[in-house]
């Protein structure tokens, strides 16, 4: 056994050092800056909002080597069938779109509080279409996470039987440390589960979403736009993550290890996605001005910024969710389509069931355009990169 469960013990919040705070400050301030824009009612805000929950979904499930386009993970807001990703791919992207809309919808409630059952039900949330994997129940054997690129074991989980006990000591740390900050608090939590490594599937999953959770529940914000899924499931992040973990973890449960690089390395997330999400606000600016241009110089009503908004963001439009969203019956659809099409503003693909549209001509131009004003994201531990990337000594 590799803890007691009579005296459980968790990762605790390491002294955060003058560099740490730095960020942590810029962190805050950018959210801030954030909401002040976001106060003022912007039309693009749902198609943005909706975009960079896409962006997280697709992103925290590509960690776990589901890879689905991101058009196929904005289908799964919308209640649409996938357009590419096989049933098995779109059911672990269903369930994790499923336990993000929970963490956002009750996230900001105030009556709401951490217990393992609200736990065990998003993972059920999560897993639920696949019952041999026991969703929403704790894993009653060890587990182990081997690093498929190497074939070495990285990490060897605390046994099963201390599982309760130490998720117990998780949820009383939630509902306590309210001295630390929100972001610091997020980042021990992601860490603390992802560790205790309680379920037999889908636990950085639910690290992951908890993170968001602790943040939905702490008055940061917009958690949509706070989360770091999207940065995470970056490729190249995705192995600095890894990396992060495996130097915090030291190849078993042991909470006394010094939890300091990986608070940095999530603060650094934090820093460098809230700057991509200043410059995409920018961006969403920058399109909806060039698109309102071209929806009056053509006399287009006004609902076609939605799905055009959409295409200049990349995606492929469909018409079952134009009609949702826009509200309008499938031939006012399949009219406004055609003649975006027509106009060589949409370009469309496919025929039946497969129909759908993407950006064309303008769009495209428009694109580039506002493309090519972006500014660098800037990484505020330009060292960290170089510290991760050495050696983990205890693989086995």
């Amino acid at each position: 056994m590799n803890v007691s469960s009579s005296a459980p013990e968790l990762y605790t919040v390491p002294r955060l050092t003058s560099e740490d705070q730095s960020v942590l400050g810029e962190i805050h301030q950018m959210r801030k800056d954030m909401r002040m824009v976001l106060r003022t009612p912007r039309r693009w805000e749902g198609g943005l909002r909706r975009s960079v929950l896409a962006k997280a979904v697709q992103g925290s499930n590509s960690i776990e080597g589901y890879e689905v386009a991101e058009d196929d993970a904005l289908a799964a807001l919308d209640d649409e069938e996938p357009m590419s990703a096989d049933e098995k791919t779109f059911a672990e992207i269903k369930g994790y779109q499923q336990t993000m809309g929970y963490v956002l919808a009750i996230g900001s409630d105030s009556l709401a509080t951490y217990d393992t059952s609200e736990l065990r039900a998003m993972h059920f949330m999560m897993l639920q279409h696949e019952p041999s994997k026991s969703p929403g129940h704790f894993r009653k054997g060890p587990i182990y996470v081997h690093n498929h690129e190497t074939e070495r074991q990285v990490y060897e989980g605390p046994d099963h039987e201390a599982v309760p006990e130490l998720m117990n000591a998780l949820v009383r740390s939630l509902r306590t440390g309210h001295e630390h900050d929100p972001v610091v608090r997020s980042a021990m939590a992601h860490l603390n589960l992802v560790m205790i490594h309680p379920f037999r599937d889908g636990n950085g999953r639910m690290a992951r979403a908890l993170a968001t959770l602790v943040l939905a529940r702490s008055d940061i914000g917009e958690p949509v736009f706070s989360s770091i899924e999207e940065w995470l499931g970056a490729k190249s992040n995705t192995l600095d993550y890894y990396a992060a973990l495996g130097h915090t973890g030291r190849g078993v449960w042991a909470p006394r290890a010094d939890a300091q690089l990986w608070l940095s390395f999530c603060l650094r997330a934090h820093h460098m996605q809230a700057q991509t999400m200043a410059r995409r606000v920018e961006d969403a600016d920058r399109y909806w001005l060039h698109l309102d241009g071209i929806v009056s110089s053509h006399k287009l009503p006004e609902r076609v910024l939605d799905p055009l908004f959409d295409a200049v963001l990349g995606y492929r439009i469909r018409r079952g969710g134009y009609m949702k969203r826009a509200g309008i019956e499938g031939q006012t659809a399949t009219r406004d389509l055609a003649h975006l099409a027509g106009l060589g503003l949409l370009a469309a693909h496919g025929s039946g069931r497969g129909r759908h549209y993407t950006a064309a001509g303008p769009l495209l131009e428009v694109r580039a355009d506002v493309r090519s004003r972006r500014g660098a994201v800037t990484d505020p531990y330009p060292g960290m990169r170089s510290e991760l990337a050495k050696p983990i000594a205890w693989e086995k």
